[in-house]
């Protein structure tokens, strides 16, 4: 019975990404024009948006899609700063940095209103992500993981999850990694929804976003 429930489960999770996936699609379409537009008309004429492998369901790798919120040679930037030692402690540790200098002045505000975002709908579609599931993984936070990257694996990352409705970028990594836990060994319909009505809270609240 448990089985034929996580079935149902997981059959109306990803019916609820295709429609939601295809609505976020729809709205990326005016906001990447505006975005363009901005960006043009502040002589960043790069491609608006970016992509980067992760780490799916199962170990999978797969490119996931973004608005470009930093500069154009943002990897280059970054081992360059990774050179300088408070650059690379941050680092080491949040795998993020507090004022990231290779964000730009529109990256700022797509970051602060989650807009960067919207082109993961895509990747939902795909059947790379789910609208909630754990972040996906950069290859080299595998390590972080340990013997628990398989438990992270056995779902579809997601646009937001628990940790992205319980703090974002305002908590450190270890405890990102327990949320993200959390959620994949307790995973329901009702745990779901919860994150929804707590992801829109902490969209328009605006917490933990940078």
């Amino acid at each position: 019975m448990k089985k034929f429930n996580n079935l149902i489960y997981l059959f109306i999770k990803r019916v609820f990404d295709i429609i939601v996936g295809i609505l976020g699609v729809i709205l990326l379409i005016p906001i990447s024009i505006i975005i363009k537009i901005i960006s043009v008309i502040n002589k960043d004429y790069a491609p608006i948006f970016y992509s980067h492998v992760r780490i799916g369901k199962d170990g999978k790798e797969f490119k996931l899609y973004k608005l470009r919120s930093m500069v154009p040679n943002a990897d280059e930037v970054l081992k360059e700063l990774l050179k300088q030692k408070k650059y690379k402690d941050e680092w080491d540790k949040n795998q993020k940095f507090e004022n990231d200098p290779r964000i730009t002045k529109i990256g700022k505000m797509l970051r602060k209103s989650s807009l960067d975002e919207l082109p993961q709908f895509i990747n939902v579609l795909m059947g790379d992500m789910a609208l909630i599931g754990p972040r996906p993984l950069l290859k080299g936070e595998l390590d972080a993981h340990k013997g628990n990257h398989k438990v992270y694996e056995k779902v579809r990352p997601g646009i937001t999850g628990w940790w992205a409705c319980n703090g974002r970028s305002a908590t450190t990594y270890k405890k990102r990694l327990e949320l993200e836990y959390y959620y994949v060994n307790n995973m329901s319909l009702w745990l779901d929804i919860k994150c929804i009505f707590k992801t829109v809270e902490a969209v328009i609240n605006r917490k933990g976003a940078k």
